[in-house]
């Protein structure tokens, strides 16, 4: 259990995370750690450091770049992490090897930007001889993004799999809840804790989602490449300004203006975190002591 006196202001950094293959990753300010339930019931843990461009190079803490930057980052700690449980949660002898986690990444990349961008940026390219209204078309495009990644969410939900991942999902907010709540690291005292927080990554999905609406409702209608390349070219600079409507309804939980922003990520969670089990919360818990240890250690090293 942490020693909430040696521990990094509560209110200076705004800790993070994400479930994984029968596991969790905890992210801080400057480390990340990942712990993983193992087949035979042991908990593998690891942890690593976060090399940050946003604290090398002033000019990416600004507000119109580190969000983009900290997408990036994250997706390249999601894959690590995703990468580590895979491994240490399969028996040896069905493990991937590196070339084909690498693969699995590049195809469902793929198939997100052809499923989220491209399709359906073709298809209402076809629906705007029928409405006539560029704006209007852009809007019906945006909405039918927004159904189909809700869809998406609901459909993939009712596989065994990924059920488990929602309810990992749910024992990393559990778990960040408590710690800023000065709550002891205990699955009993941890799973008091709702599995909904308005600092995930559904809700960022969903602001960048709902901004798309308004930002492509001022493209006009181009033609179709330029229509989906400027979908793709488009997205690091709404994540930017989605990253920061997060941050601010984190700051600031009281604004009625963010409760409103936030809603309808909050929503969302009630699809993409499930109430996990003790032995869940353990893995969260066992993930978030690592980041909490590494960061002691590097304040009693300064």
């Amino acid at each position: 259990m942490p020693d909430a006196s040696q521990a990094p202001d509560r209110r200076n950094h705004l800790y993070g995370g994400q479930a994984v293959i029968e596991g969790v990753m905890m992210r801080g300010a400057d480390h990340w750690a990942v712990a993983v339930r193992k087949p035979d019931g042991a908990i593998h843990v690891e942890s690593h450091d976060i090399a940050s461009m946003t604290r090398r190079v002033p000019v990416p803490r600004k507000p119109s770049l580190r969000g983009a930057i900290v997408l990036g980052q994250s997706l390249a700690i999601g894959y690590r992490a995703l990468s580590v449980s895979a491994s240490a949660s399969s028996p040896e002898e069905v493990q991937l090897s590196r070339g084909q986690m690498g693969l699995s990444l590049a195809l469902a990349m793929v198939l997100f930007v052809g499923i989220f961008i491209a399709g359906p940026a073709a298809l209402f390219k076809w629906v705007q001889d029928f409405v006539g209204s560029g704006i209007l078309v852009n809007v019906l495009e945006g909405v039918f993004r927004v159904a189909i990644f809700v869809g998406y969410l609901v459909l993939i939900g009712r596989s065994k799999d990924i059920h488990r991942v929602f309810e990992y999902h749910g024992a990393e907010h559990k778990t960040i809840a408590a710690y800023e709540h000065d709550e002891p690291l205990e699955p009993g005292r941890v799973d008091r804790y709702p599995t909904l927080h308005v600092r995930c990554g559904t809700n960022f999905l969903i602001i960048v989602m709902v901004i798309t609406i308004f930002v492509f409702a001022l493209f006009g209608t181009p033609g179709i490449w330029w229509r989906i390349g400027s979908r793709i070219v488009a997205i690091p600079l709404i994540a930017a300004v989605a990253y920061e409507a997060l941050r601010l309804g984190a700051r600031h939980p009281d604004s009625a203006l963010m409760r409103a922003v936030m809603a309808p990520g909050l929503w969302m969670q009630k699809i993409t975190t499930q109430t996990p089990d003790r032995d869940q919360i353990e893995v969260a818990i066992a993930s978030f002591e690592e980041v909490l240890r590494r960061e002691r250690t590097t304040s009693a090293g300064a």
